[in-house]
């Protein structure tokens, strides 16, 4: 009796852990959407404001851009791992 309840606490602990890491990964993809989003209405915004300095603006968003998505990458990394290992 005790060796079935470890046994089906630690499958309901697999199955939650991946739960979680998919939901993470999911979370992960939705908020570095949501953040190059912010970061192109802003530029836009900017660049509307002030045509002449369209260049520098372009330039910051495309860095701050690359920035998000890979901070977005390890997050989805870390939680698939979370997902694979065991």
């Amino acid at each position: 009796m005790f060796l079935s309840t470890v046994l089906l606490q630690a499958a309901a602990t697999a199955i939650w852990g991946k739960v979680a890491g998919a939901v993470g990964a999911a979370i992960a993809a939705i908020a570095a959407a949501y953040g190059i989003g912010k970061i192109g209405q802003s530029a836009m915004e900017a660049i509307a404001r002030q045509p002449e300095s369209a260049g520098k603006i372009h330039t910051s968003m495309l860095i701050i851009g690359a920035l998000v998505e890979g901070a977005c990458l390890f997050a989805i990394i870390a939680c698939l791992l979370a997902i694979v290992v065991k």
